[in-house]
């Protein structure tokens, strides 16, 4: 190999990435999301946004594993604009009235208790838990409910059937929610049962 070659380790430490341009994008739109929809009241506006940052989500994993394009900012950065929009979009929804707030306390308060996780699994050397799939398809069918809430919304026979769509992404969103947050702190607690603190050696 040249020495004008990168290395692995450099390549996992691209920043100027099509999947990382792409998840900027998404973080970029989180603002002009909230403007559409509490300020304009545009509501078919924002549920257009809401589709563009879901196709942006699924695109930039693609691409990152077409491209060869995986990196540490990558990491951090989709996972960052998974939590602010499960955050954001059903305190904007909650404000709207389309989603009830002790619903929006649920979601919310699950990625707060999950949170709590992090100083345990850093006192055993590790910075996150590896990620489940029932994790992904929880976020992944939230993600696809609040698009659908939204556009049921609409006065036209479109949100008349999107609006039970909606809601049956919701159910099922939030079910699966809230069993990986058991599953998580279940690992939690293994760890720290199982694994000696960092910078001290199993006996």
């Amino acid at each position: 190999m040249s020495s004008a070659e990168p290395s692995a380790n450099e390549a996992k430490d691209q920043i100027w990435t099509v999947p990382n341009a792409l998840s900027v994008g998404r973080l970029i739109l989180i603002p002009v999301f909230i403007y559409v929809l509490l300020v304009a009241k545009a509501d078919g506006w924002a549920f257009v946004i809401l589709l563009v940052s879901g196709f942006t989500d699924w695109l930039d994993g693609k691409l990152a594993r077409l491209l060869d394009q995986g990196s540490k900012l990558g990491a951090l950065l989709d996972p960052a604009a998974d939590r602010l929009y499960i955050i954001v979009i059903p305190i904007c929804m909650g404000i709207r009235e389309f989603v009830p707030w002790w619903l929006i306390a649920v979601i919310i308060g699950r990625d707060v208790l999950l949170f709590a996780t992090a100083p345990l699994l850093k006192s055993r050397g590790l910075v996150a838990l590896p990620v489940l799939y029932i994790g992904k398809a929880a976020t992944f069918a939230l993600m696809s409910a609040f698009p659908w809430i939204l556009a049921g919304q609409l006065d036209s026979l479109f949100g008349d059937i999107a609006y039970p769509i909606g809601w049956a992404f919701m159910v099922w969103g939030v079910g699966l929610y809230l069993w990986s947050f058991v599953l998580y702190w279940i690992q939690t607690v293994l760890v720290v049962t199982k694994m000696p603190r960092a910078g001290r050696s199993a006996v």
